[in-house]
């Protein structure tokens, strides 16, 4: 428990999730003094499709994460078109040749253990209240919070309350970004957003070996009825149950007005029976979220505070992955601000902390470019349902869509695919 009215650190960062506890991970091993705050208690639940591609592997293999006992696949089955198509994961020398599937409360707790491990303090149950800021310059120097579920004051201040100063904190409290919104820094509504809906299922597919994407959703048997928006998955997990759920991609983060509860009723009526997806076998109620895309809340870093992860929209515009991204902009974020803390001056801190957002954009802001493009295009259920009838019996393409989708390609190097890749990111104006 909490008794200090005041904490001293070197970073404070808000959010245990992937991107905080990557960002703590790599600077308490450096030795600075680290403390990140998590409003829930862990282990706790997230929605997410609990996949993680290769690219999100090979970060957890740098990390140094035991994933030993998560649920191995070997590819992505494509469903579309009347046809389905089996991709492996593709073989690149920058990241593995498989992916892995583990609920969040799992992947988040071990997270968790790892950047304790590596010295840095997290204190559970800690919602943050508001940022703390230098009276002349407005400078982020630290937070407020209130610890929850305490019975009687936790600290000495009056109000309960506790202040957390450090010279730097990360926002990496997911989609919200309260601290970052508190500082005025509002998402971009003409970015893409991404909204998903899942739910668990005990099934004889979780010995499935393979993610499985149907590329097209029917409300009644397929190509007899009516195509309904957006895109669904079956991920098999290793103890018995498929994350199952829907999801839609929009250009921009203006609402859709769909109702995913009665798009998923509809697909799951229609599924087959031995899969097992019942009422029955259903493992927790249908939960939805929010996917913040294409780098929408900016700038990444200004005035001591770093946005790490969903906070600073950092979710793919092409798979809706945002777990590889949010360990890789905690990775970079840790760089800049270890150089930071090295400098006396506010000026040299501030320089080496612009590397964070030049970092960032420089290995995702082509590739997020080109994913606003593919989110518009698709968007369009004429052009979706032209790219499945076309794409899908071409395996030479769907490789290379493969690589694309899944960012599974060498940013250096590698086979023309790889290269074309790379050459279209670094073509068109970086997000």
């Amino acid at each position: 428990m909490l008794t200090e009215a005041d904490v001293e650190a070197d970073v404070v960062i808000v959010g245990a999730g992937p991107a905080g506890t990557s960002t703590a991970h790599y600077l308490a091993q450096t030795g600075l003094d680290v403390v990140v705050l998590e409003k829930s208690a862990f282990p706790r639940d997230k929605v997410c499709g609990d996949g993680l591609t290769p690219r999100a592997v090979s970060e957890l293999i740098r990390m140094g994460v035991d994933t030993g006992s998560w649920a191995r696949n070997t590819g992505l089955r494509a469903i579309g078109g009347g046809r389905t198509v089996e991709i492996p994961w593709p073989e690149v020398a920058s990241m593995p040749n498989y992916g892995l599937a583990c609920r969040r409360e799992v992947l988040d707790a071990a997270l968790a253990d790892r950047a304790r491990a590596s010295g840095a303090v997290i204190h559970e149950g800690v919602t943050v209240t508001g940022p703390l800021r230098h009276r002349r310059t407005g400078r982020a120097v630290g937070v407020t919070a209130k610890p929850r579920g305490q019975d009687g004051p936790p600290s000495r201040r009056p109000d309960g309350a506790l202040t957390f100063r450090a010279p730097f904190v990360v926002d990496a409290g997911g989609v919200s970004a309260r601290l970052a919104t508190s500082v005025g820094r509002e998402r971009d509504v003409n970015r893409p957003m991404g909204v998903a809906h899942r739910t668990y299922f005990r099934s004889p597919r979780s010995a499935d070996t393979v993610m499985e994407s149907h590329l097209e959703l029917w409300k009644g048997a397929s190509g007899r009825s009516d195509l309904m928006p957006g895109y669904g998955w079956i991920f098999p997990l290793s103890d018995g149950l498929v994350n199952v759920g829907l999801g839609s991609l929009s250009s921009t983060a203006r609402p859709t007005g769909l109702d995913y509860r009665a798009m998923f009723a509809a697909w799951m009526s229609n599924v087959p029976e031995e899969w097992g997806f019942t009422p029955d076998n259903q493992v927790g109620r249908l939960r939805g979220a929010a996917l913040p895309m294409a780098f929408n809340r900016k700038p990444h870093y200004a005035d001591g505070l770093l946005l790490v992860g969903d906070a600073g929209g950092m979710v793919s515009p092409f798979n809706g992955e945002g777990i590889a991204y949010a360990l890789q902009a905690g990775r970079l974020a840790a760089d800049a601000l270890v150089q930071a803390a090295a400098r006396r001056t506010v000026t040299a801190q501030d320089r080496a902390l612009a590397a964070y957002p030049s970092a960032v954009r420089e290995e995702l802001g082509g590739y997020y470019s080109l994913g606003r493009a593919f989110a518009a295009l698709i968007e369009r259920p004429r052009v979706m349902r032209a790219c499945v009838a076309y794409g899908l019996g071409r395996p030479t393409l769907m490789r290379l869509v493969m690589k694309l989708l899944s960012d599974c390609y060498d940013r250096r190097g590698g086979d023309w695919m790889d290269r074309l890749i790379a050459a279209l990111a670094k073509a068109v104006p970086k997000a």
